[in-house]
């Protein structure tokens, strides 16, 4: 059974910085690009941070510059660094698995696997 387990999520200030993890387990992780998506109250689910299997990356306009996503394959995580906050970087932050999939295709909000979310409140 796949799981993916976001945390790190919580309230900061705008211009500060927060650090989300996702833990995967029941799959192949070094077989897997994984992403963060994001989706705040009434507005629809949108791709903020991707990285391939093979460690190639995507980022939304909106955050490249900011954020930074990793990942850890003897761990089984990915993280993704938030510096610079904004309050509208305000949501449900979700992370998703993809087997073998380009990082840039990571950007379209279809995949096998998501996780719960972590809810990360930007105060300005």
């Amino acid at each position: 059974q796949v799981q993916l387990v976001e945390s790190g999520g919580e309230l900061v200030q705008a211009g500060g910085s927060l650090r989300l993890s996702c833990a995967a387990s029941g799959l192949t992780f070094s077989s897997y690009s994984m992403g963060w998506f994001r989706q705040a109250p009434g507005k629809e689910r949108e791709f903020v941070a991707a990285i391939s299997w093979i460690g190639t990356t995507n980022y939304a306009d909106s955050v490249n510059g900011r954020f930074s996503i990793s990942r850890d394959n003897v761990r089984n995580t990915i993280d993704l660094q938030m510096n610079s906050l904004k309050p509208e970087d305000t949501a449900v932050y979700y992370c998703a698995a993809d087997k073998f999939k380009l990082a840039r295709s990571m950007a379209i909000p279809r995949h096998d696997y998501w996780g719960q979310g972590t809810q990360v409140t930007v105060s300005s």
